[in-house]
């Protein structure tokens, strides 16, 4: 192999790599921003919620589903303007800095409206189920942290 056939297989491995590796870190990321299951099976069946706390809990996820929603699909079409700035600049260029920002801006967003949609859901509990919640939620936000 010449120096030019080489350059263009290093050039062509790292665009693959780099675009699996923005992949794998968008699927971890819109994993770790939504509500975990533990929590969702807390607040439906250990908390004793009344039929007016369920409806109000309904209400809010059904809201919270629909903007969730519209951020993982902002998230998809920025990695797919990522996807297709790496292919056609094969350079850290402005086109693929635009995406990541793109990205981390709809990532940032689905952050903060979980976050949002996890304290509203606690306003509708009383004091203990509230205290059930608040240990679920830090075990929920800590348990990978050493």
């Amino acid at each position: 192999m010449t120096f030019t056939p080489r350059l263009l297989l290093t050039l062509v491995l790292s665009v693959i790599v780099a675009f699996a590796g923005a992949w794998a870190g968008a699927k971890y990321m819109v994993a770790r921003t939504q509500p975990e299951a533990p929590l969702h099976d807390l607040v439906h069946r250990k908390l004793n919620l009344t039929a007016e706390q369920e409806r109000r809990i309904d209400e809010l996820e059904s809201t919270f589903a629909v903007r969730r929603q519209a951020l993982e699909a902002e998230m998809r079409a920025a990695n797919a303007d990522l996807a297709r700035a790496i292919a056609a600049e094969h350079a850290y260029s402005p086109g693929v800095q635009q995406a990541v920002d793109r990205f981390h801006r709809a990532m940032g967003e689905l952050q903060k409206e979980t976050i949002l949609h996890v304290l509203a859901m606690r306003r509708v509990l009383t004091p203990e189920q509230a205290a059930t919640f608040d240990d679920t939620v830090v075990k929920a936000l800590t348990e990978d942290a050493t």
